[in-house]
């Protein structure tokens, strides 16, 4: 072991932490938190919606009549109350299951990690969409897989795409562990896959036994229709299933399970005991109460509802400021993929951007090569309306400028620490996502 002035332990760190890279662009976070910032970049869902007379209502029973058991360690598996109210919401993706067979977890992100650290052995591939949800390619890299991008369309996933990469990659003999899909609303593309995709995407993973993970945080927050059934209760034995409250209650409470085969249920919960010892039991218990005692579905129509008006108004300012970009035309969620016009770059153009007072991010986030350079995910789940149309039209100055900037200067224009290396191309998601 060689340390350094910087870091005494230098050379000590797992091969895994070593590999671990801070990200330039998160750097510009702090700056764009700023109240002068309007910042389309995170996506933190919108509070103001909750009754909060009622959730402090649920607080204090939680405190005041549950204390036993909210206050204290609990099981590994998670809260047999909060079980048995997941078993409900999952009726509404037209799962039937038993309260034992649900895992509850802290948030989803911590499902995907319990479930990488069981399945993932270094080198290991993990196939995922084009683009895919950034903390889910954290968590694979984290783990030392071998990520490959599969291409999108209008439907979702390309199913035939994934038996292609499914034998190249055994011909090169690399074992493919797992196909990760995010099948409403996607992260960050907001694309919703098919009920054909589904049916077809379960009937390949289960003939070429890799493991469906489906990530359906959003399920609930369609503005037009209900959600579509889970790839899970097509195949329970093929599909695991990730769920959250952070959507549709509150993120702070940090409540996900997991519905899973028997067999990796059982090594889940090992994985868990090992990680947290048990999740948080007052988080949920706080969800079960709320569940139970308030008239929730009817909540998350207004979430709808008030998500709906955002996206209509972040639609609305594209098609007025920026009308030389394509963009997704998202049916739920939270999220619109933005491709920028020719020769934008939106990484390298971030840091422009934050002086212009508008944040996003870059569609380079998105993928674990050198793809999405065009593109920048913004996000219309949190700042009000008349926030999003300014941001947008800030943006919009930006995008322009950044014009002048090119058909000027060309190629020299490298002023941009982020513009440290050239981008791909990715090929454009659909424009209805319906």
């Amino acid at each position: 072991m060689a340390g350094t002035r910087l870091d005494r332990w230098h050379g000590a760190y797992s091969r895994r932490a070593s590999g671990m890279t801070a990200s330039a662009i998160r750097a510009l976070f702090a700056v764009a938190n700023r109240p002068e910032v309007v910042s389309l970049a995170g996506g933190m869902p919108t509070l103001e919606a909750l009754p909060l007379d009622d959730v402090a209502e649920v607080a204090a029973r939680c405190v005041r009549d549950d204390y036993a058991a909210s206050l204290q360690y609990g099981s590994a598996q998670g809260d047999p109350v909060a079980r048995e109210q997941v078993t409900d919401v999952m009726r509404d993706v037209a799962v039937s299951c038993h309260p034992d067979e649900v895992v509850m977890t802290t948030g989803s992100q911590h499902a995907l990690d319990l479930l990488t650290r069981i399945m993932v052995d270094p080198g290991d591939v993990v196939l995922v969409e084009s683009p895919s949800y950034v903390g889910a390619l954290g968590v694979f890299r984290s783990y030392e897989a071998a990520i490959v991008h599969l291409p999108t369309d209008h439907a979702g996933l390309d199913p035939e795409a994934v038996v292609t990469a499914v034998r190249r990659e055994r011909d090169r003999g690399r074992r493919v562990k797992a196909l990760y899909v995010v099948p409403h609303h996607q992260n960050p593309s907001g694309g919703t896959t098919s009920i054909e995709r589904r049916q077809r995407l379960v009937e390949l993973c289960r003939e070429e036994r890799v493991l469906l993970v489906e990530d359906d945080p959003y399920a609930h927050l369609g503005f037009s229709s209900d959600p579509l059934p889970a790839m899970q209760s097509m195949d329970p034995e093929t599909v695991v299933y990730l769920g959250s409250f952070s959507k549709t209650f509150a993120p702070g409470l940090r409540v996900g399970w997991v519905l899973a085969p028997t067999a990796i249920r059982a090594k889940l919960v090992l994985a868990a005991e090992a990680s947290v010892l048990c999740p948080s039991a007052f988080g949920q218990r706080f969800v079960a109460s709320y569940l139970a005692s308030t008239d929730w579905r009817s909540r998350v129509k207004v979430l709808r509802e008030v998500y709906r008006e955002r996206r209509d108004a972040m639609l609305e300012a594209l098609d007025r400021y920026l009308p030389a970009a394509s963009y997704t035309r998202p049916a739920g969620g939270f999220f619109t993929w933005v491709d920028l016009p020719d020769g934008i770059d939106g990484a390298a153009m971030l840091p422009r951007a934050v002086q212009g007072r508008v944040a996003y991010v870059p569609g380079t986030a998105f993928f674990d090569d050198d793809q999405g350079g065009s593109h920048v995910r913004l996000s219309f789940c949190f700042p009000p309306p008349e926030r999003i149309t300014e941001g947008v039209r800030r943006l919009a100055a930006v995008v322009d400028s950044e014009l002048e900037l090119r058909e000027a200067f060309g190629d020299a224009l490298t002023d941009s620490p982020l513009a440290t290396h050239e981008h791909g191309n990715v090929d454009r998601p659909p424009t209805d996502t319906t």
